[in-house]
């Protein structure tokens, strides 16, 4: 674990990206905002030894180094995925890698389904605590002592006071920003109607499969973290249609000019 992460730390280092002080993290048919920073430089992660590749559409699999609002970012241009054979201990490696070169804050985000009857395709969520229903933990397996505590706390992973203050700036910005609760299943089928009734009865707002392990890991390093979710489309049982990953896309396409502006709202005003 820790030469794939020193291999990817050297390798961005290389193009400029030490000293870093926020991360960020795109999902599904949100890549393309990283190619929108200023300066971008970009490292594949089948260039970096060891690092695993998404083969999932819209997920360019690679690092963008660049600015915005006069801070250095560090962006994951998609993720890889529990679903895809990756163990949980492998998706810290963008986490803890962002860690190393001086990301202090991250900035997470998803393409999810909506629990919530209230939400639509389209909604902006920002996740308020997570439920972690896919079987395991990124944490499992020996302690990494010098990226935090075998036990670490969990009751401000999505860091409050950020929270508090994004509801204001999106307030006075005209934008609408729900926030709620985000349930993490393993994939890759999408959840049955019993299972979002279960989801919905234990508190969750939107479900999906990722965000967790990366946020937990960012919790163990001690990094403030910001979660957001664009919800694509109303989960299993809530609407008469089946879900697609197409969907997902086409949602995210349609809601990238929102989307673009609460991220670059973060990056300028509130960090």
């Amino acid at each position: 674990m820790l030469e794939i992460i020193n291999a990817a730390v050297e390798r961005l280092a290389a193009q400029g990206a030490m000293g870093a002080q926020v991360g960020l993290i795109l999902g599904s048919g949100l890549g393309d905002y990283a190619e929108g920073l200023d300066n971008p430089k970009f490292v594949n992660y089948a260039d970096i030894p060891g690092y695993p590749v998404s083969e999932v559409v819209g997920h360019k699999s690679r690092f963008v180094i660049g600015e915005r609002g006069g801070k250095k970012i560090i962006a994951m241009q998609g993720r890889f995925h529990f679903y895809e054979g990756v163990p949980q201990s492998l998706l810290a490696l963008g986490v803890r890698t962002m860690k190393q070169l001086g990301v202090k804050t991250l900035v997470v985000t998803n393409a999810a389904g909506g629990v919530n009857t209230s939400y639509h395709a389209g909604t902006l969520m920002l996740i308020s605590d997570h439920i972690n229903y896919s079987g395991s933990n990124p944490l499992i397996g020996k302690n990494l002592d010098e990226f935090g505590p075998r036990f670490p706390d969990q009751s401000d992973v999505y860091t409050r006071a950020l929270r508090t203050k994004l509801q204001v700036l999106s307030a006075s910005e005209g934008i609408e920003l729900a926030e709620g609760v985000y349930m993490m299943f393993s994939g890759p089928t999408y959840e049955t109607p019993a299972e979002i009734r279960m989801a919905r009865t234990l508190g969750a707002d939107a479900v999906g499969m990722s965000t967790v392990p990366e946020a937990i890991a960012a919790a163990h390093c001690k990094m403030q973290v910001i979660g957001i979710s664009l919800i694509t489309n109303m989960a299993a049982g809530i609407l008469n249609q089946p879900l697609s990953h197409e969907e997902v896309a086409e949602t995210a396409g349609i809601a990238a000019t929102r989307f673009a502006g609460l991220i670059d709202l973060i990056l300028e005003k509130l960090l």
